[in-house]
């Protein structure tokens, strides 16, 4: 197979999915009402950062593969369009091929006790389905699957000879841990620099980072309103459209922002109007999800929570707000703060990383803050490191006086315990618990 037929293979499956998400846009454009327009900025983002890396392919420009813990700002900051190497497994929900590549990652023998967002991509790399980028800046927490994937990319073809880079990241949280990783951050700027030619401006740097702050302080006001009775939210937006808008696309961009601003304009209208996340359904349950959502069956599970028990998961783990915001009056400083951000404050690296009081103590904060009634630990196979801390998290919540639940599943594969069996293990725990 020659370049250009690899080429057109890697961006089959990208391609798709811009344009699917193009007819989204299109559809919701057609509808009114402000929670509608939100969907459509969000959508409008997604399709613009998705061709953005298509047109890098066609033109060969440069453009680079990452995670979402990775200090992004810079990335805008340096005009680098990105992809988040594990995208596709969070647009699970608007994938329906999702299944037949889960299947098609066991054909191919990657084991089936290996993180499913970690073997769809090992699977799209082996397949030819993945945009190869001009450079891959890698990840090396929270867990040993991740640098996997680094170990997938060095023997596959198309893909060996693409440089890679890899913060290191210190397992304390100290001033001295957070000195040192901004000093990776610098390394890995500096690496940037090297394979894609473009170069870092500290003031366009300052720029974004000050649009970003904007983003995060929106952010931050709008879960105050979550705190509300009811919700003015649930699952649906509040929290990984915020994260996915705030870290995985153009962090520090206008766009961005404007976004937040809706999203405050709609949680306020609620708030004031007293409706909460559900117009037909009365909020029974203050439920805290205390992971990723299920992406792979999430339209199976969420709304039956609501239409069922009324219940209205009012925080998650990745719409949880601990973030700092970037002291941009030096450049030392920005990188310090960047450092803080991606290193101790990013959702599942700042849990998993450091120690277990990271898991217990945000915990106890969302429990209190938001006036949660019952923590639910989905227990996702691959978050072997959660699975270690199960008993803390109880224990925290005996402590609180909340009832836990720990399940055990795949948040991607629905075969592993499937959505009738998720729904008959919540519903002896609301009945058991007298929640509801």
């Amino acid at each position: 197979m020659d370049k250009n037929a690899i080429k057109e293979r890697s961006l089959e499956r990208y391609k798709a999915e811009r344009d699917w998400f193009a007819f989204l846009l299109e559809a919701s454009d057609l509808m009114v009402g402000p929670e509608m327009q939100l969907q459509s900025k969000l959508l409008k983002i997604l399709v613009e950062s998705k061709q953005k890396v298509v047109d890098c392919v066609e033109n060969d420009d440069p453009f680079i593969a990452a995670y979402f813990c990775n200090a992004p700002e810079l990335f805008n900051a340096m005009d680098l369009p990105w992809f988040m190497l594990m995208e596709t497994p969070f647009l699970g929900a608007s994938a329906p091929y999702l299944i037949d590549d889960i299947q098609g990652a066991e054909e191919i023998g990657i084991g089936t006790d290996l993180c499913t967002a970690i073997r769809l991509p090992i699977y799209y790399i082996e397949s030819g389905l993945m945009p190869v980028p001009t450079a891959v800046i890698g990840l090396l927490s929270p867990c040993d699957g991740a640098p996997m994937l680094h170990q997938v990319l060095r023997h596959n073809k198309a893909w060996r000879n693409i440089p890679i880079y890899a913060a290191d990241p210190p397992y304390s949280s100290d001033d001295r841990a957070i000195k040192y990783y901004a000093r990776e951050l610098r390394s890995m700027v500096d690496f940037l620099e090297e394979h894609t030619e473009r170069k870092l401006d500290m003031d366009r740097l300052k720029s974004v980072c000050e649009e970003s702050n904007r983003t995060y302080s929106l952010w931050q006001e709008y879960n105050e309103l979550r705190r509300a009775k009811p919700s003015p939210h649930g699952w649906e937006i509040g929290g990984p459209q915020a994260f996915a808008i705030s870290q995985c696309f153009i962090a520090g961009s206008p766009k961005c922002t404007q976004w937040f601003e809706q999203l405050l304009e709609c949680g306020e209208i609620r708030v004031r109007e007293g409706r909460g996340a559900n117009d037909n359904h009365e909020e029974k349950i203050r439920l805290l999800w205390f992971d990723i959502m299920p992406y792979g069956w999430i339209f199976e599970f969420m709304p039956w929570l609501e239409e069922e028990w009324g219940a209205v998961i009012v925080m998650d783990m990745f719409a949880n707000f601990p973030y700092t915001l970037v002291d941009t009056s030096t450049e030392e400083s920005m990188f310090y703060s960047l450092a803080k951000r991606n290193l101790i404050d990013s959702p599942m690296i700042r849990q998993a990383r450091g120690t277990a009081e990271n898991f217990s103590a945000d915990i106890s904060r969302m429990v209190k803050d938001y006036h949660i009634d019952c923590v639910i630990w989905p227990g996702h196979m691959g978050h072997k490191d959660g699975a270690a801390t199960a008993g803390i998290m109880r224990d925290t919540c005996r402590d609180l006086g909340v009832p836990f639940l720990h399940i055990g599943l795949d948040l991607f594969d629905k075969r592993y315990t499937t959505v009738d069996e998720v729904k008959s293990k919540v519903s002896q725990f609301f009945t058991a618990m007298d929640l509801g």
